[in-house]
């Protein structure tokens, strides 16, 4: 993949954001699925591979993920400027279409077609939740690093079966990943010395 086949501009990335932010239901991995598949597929401006470390520590942040998503993919295309960009892009229609709702609420609220519809979106948002799972998944087969592989069944393991915490798992993956970069650091020390 050619990283400059498209130019990163201030322009492209609001209206992107703004785009995917509107048009995305079902939350942060669902709109993370859809800044892959825009920033990775068709645009090329970041790697796969970078796209699950961006998750991670975007997941691990505290706050909204889709807000945390767009600060982290901002910032790696464009900087600081472009982390506030994107942010803006990202939030701008929720916060359109959660006013307009609360106008509407109790129309909303009683009207049986709205209520079939949302009950559908979220049989959608379910197929795409999954789909995001699946190609992150892949990516981290991908890579061939079978320790990240049997860590990643196991938190899922843990979490689905034995109900383990989400912040537990992410304390002892942040614990597990400074570690094995401690670890690392110190053997190419000692390769380095000898």
């Amino acid at each position: 993949m050619n990283k400059s086949s498209h130019e990163v501009t201030y322009g492209k990335l609001f209206i992107s954001m703004l785009t995917i932010s509107a048009m995305t239901f079902g939350g942060g991995f669902v709109m993370i699925g859809m800044m892959k598949k825009k920033y990775c597929e068709q645009l090329c401006w970041i790697q796969d591979d970078e796209v699950l470390d961006m998750t991670a520590i975007a997941q691990s942040a505290p706050g909204a993920l889709a807000v945390n998503s767009a600060i982290i993919f901002g910032y790696r295309m464009k900087g600081i400027l472009g982390a506030c960009i994107a942010t803006i892009g990202v939030i701008l229609p929720p916060l359109f279409i959660i006013s307009l709702i609360s106008i509407f609420y109790v129309i909303f609220q009683e009207n049986y077609m709205i209520r079939i519809a949302l009950r559908v979106m979220r049989a959608g948002v379910a197929a795409i939740i999954l789909d995001v799972v699946v190609d992150l998944s892949k990516d981290l087969i991908d890579q061939k690093n079978w320790w990240n592989v049997a860590f990643m069944l196991i938190a899922f393991i843990a979490s689905w079966v034995y109900r383990v915490s989400a912040i537990s798992l992410i304390l002892v993956s942040l614990a597990i990943g400074v570690g094995s970069a401690v670890i690392n650091r110190n053997k190419a020390g000692d390769h380095d010395v000898a």
